[in-house]
Parts: C-alpha cells; sequence; structure tokens
C-alpha cells in the first residue's frame, strides 16, 4: 500500500462521460443518467483499502444526508481485480450491499474512467456542480487512519453546502491521502 495523494483535476473541468456496470444490479450505468441538476460527487473507493475502510460509514451518512436534497453519488472501483480479489465485482456486492451503499458501486474493469479523472488514490473525491464542470476535489475531511480527528466529511459537506445555495466553493481544497489505486500490469 503506498501512501498516495490526490492529482487534483482541473475546477472547472467538464466531468468525463462513462458507462459503467454496477455491481449491485448488473445495469450498466452512464453518468447522464445518474448525474444531478443540483451536484454531483464521483467517489473513487475500493473494498480493502484501509483509508476507505476508515470513512466507509460517513460515505453512507454523507450520502443518506445529501441525496434527499438532490446531490447524486456515484461510487466507482478501478483497481485491478485480478491482482486484488477482495477488490472483485462479487466483492464489491456484497460490501455495497452490507453497507447499504445508497449509491451504485460501478466496476472500471479496463481502468479508463480512473485516468480520465486522472483518479490517483483510494478514496479519491470529486464535486461537480449542475453543469458538471469541477467545483471541489480533494478529501472527505481532515481525518485520516491513526490521526484521531474524526471522521465528519466537513471538506465535501462544505463544498455541498456552498453549491446548494448557488454560491462558489471556496472550502480550502486539500488533496486526498490513501492507498494508491491499483493498476493493472503490462502484459
Amino acid at each position: 500500500m503506498a501512501r498516495t495523494e490526490s492529482t487534483m483535476f482541473p475546477l472547472g473541468q467538464k466531468a468525463p462521460d462513462f458507462a459503467l456496470p454496477d455491481t449491485v444490479t448488473g445495469k450498466v450505468m452512464s453518468l447522464s443518467e445518474l448525474a444531478s441538476k443540483q451536484a454531483t460527487v464521483i467517489m473513487f473507493i475500493c473494498n480493502h483499502c484501509p483509508f476507505v475502510k476508515h470513512v466507509q460509514a460517513e460515505l453512507v451518512r454523507l450520502a443518506n444526508d445529501y441525496l434527499p436534497k438532490g446531490v447524486s453519488f456515484i461510487a466507482i472501483s478501478s483497481n485491478d481485480a485480478a491482482a486484488y480479489p477482495d477488490d472483485s465485482p462479487e466483492r464489491m456486492k456484497q460490501v455495497a450491499e452490507e453497507w447499504k451503499y445508497p449509491f451504485p458501486y460501478l466496476y472500471d474493469e479496463t481502468q479508463e474512467v480512473a485516468r480520465a479523472y486522472q483518479a490517483a488514490c483510494t478514496p479519491d473525491f470529486y464535486v461537480f456542480d449542475g453543469n458538471l464542470a469541477c467545483a471541489y476535489r480533494g478529501q472527505l475531511d481532515d481525518s485520516r487512519p491513526g490521526n484521531d480527528i474524526p471522521v465528519t466529511g466537513a471538506s465535501i459537506r462544505a463544498a455541498l453546502d456552498q453549491l446548494l445555495k448557488g454560491e462558489p466553493v471556496t472550502v480550502p481544497q486539500k488533496p486526498s491521502l490513501g492507498c494508491n489505486i491499483k493498476w493493472k500490469q503490462p502484459e
């Protein structure tokens, strides 16, 4: 596990489109059908990373708090499932059901979506406005495994609150920190 920071996708850049299978329903879902006219949160996560496990309950709480406000949430795993079987689509479905994810948990087998978003770590977060322009990217909050700071989702909550009020996002944008995405090795 290499501790890796977000690459910080450019603010204002449009969200790259995608169509990926949801591991729970088996249905292919696209950004255009999942995006919200209010705000859309895209999270690159996985099952085995201790940084994701550290924030998992808050991801569910955050989505449950903001879904009623019209915010869309999308989780994507891009890890190499052959090398990391705990991140397989079957295991993703189990984790999503166990945690009662209120959002789709999509599998990016080709890793093309992670590359398009310049995702570097799990978890890696992106908040897009109603026009799918990047308004925030980086950390969930200041908590990390072992630093004794409570997991609150403060950074993303503040960004979403500003967007929902029609205000520009002025929240400090700090990189997320987590495990590197497990890229497939060339054959």
